[in-house]
């Protein structure tokens, strides 16, 4: 069974949030900010679904720290649905965003599609025997690099 940290201050979203992913068969945990989405973190939760717009600490700052010590799959649920929002939200390292209202069924798909690959990069670094990780190798930094140099804007 998947443990999923939801950190929203909003408490009707949080509730259907919650009833839905239990409904799924995951096992949900709930922080009413961002600070007690920090203090509540620890290395078994498969995801963390984070609002960005919260009292004190915003979702993007608690995203900052988490990622200071763990490469769990975040998704973001906002209402915050301009490109620069989404931009700063993966780049602070942000892994998925879903811009509320949403739909459940793709919510849930995203969220399945998150656990999913972090387990194969998780196998895959299980079995690498290099000096290079794979989570590494993979990362969306090394990704977007890699394909730097090919992107190209038409006209």
């Amino acid at each position: 069974m998947n443990k999923l940290l939801i950190i929203e201050d909003d408490v009707t979203i949080r509730n259907a949030l919650r009833i839905l992913l239990e409904n799924q068969g995951y096992t949900v945990v709930e922080a009413t900010n961002g600070e007690e989405g920090l203090e509540l973190f620890d290395k078994t939760f498969d995801l963390l679904i984070i609002d960005i717009m919260m009292p004190n600490i915003s979702g993007i700052d608690v995203c900052r720290k988490i990622r200071e010590k763990s490469y769990v799959p975040i998704l973001f649920l906002t209402a915050k649905s301009l490109e620069t929002d989404k931009m700063e939200a993966l780049s602070a390292g942000g892994d998925d965003y879903l811009v509320k209202p949403f739909s459940y069924v793709e919510l849930i798909a995203r969220i399945q599609a998150l656990i999913r690959r972090c387990r194969v990069y998780d196998n895959a670094d299980a079995s690498d025997t290099t000096a290079s990780s794979t989570s590494a190798l993979y990362s969306p930094k090394s990704i977007l690099l890699a394909l730097q140099p090919k992107l190209t804007l038409q006209s």
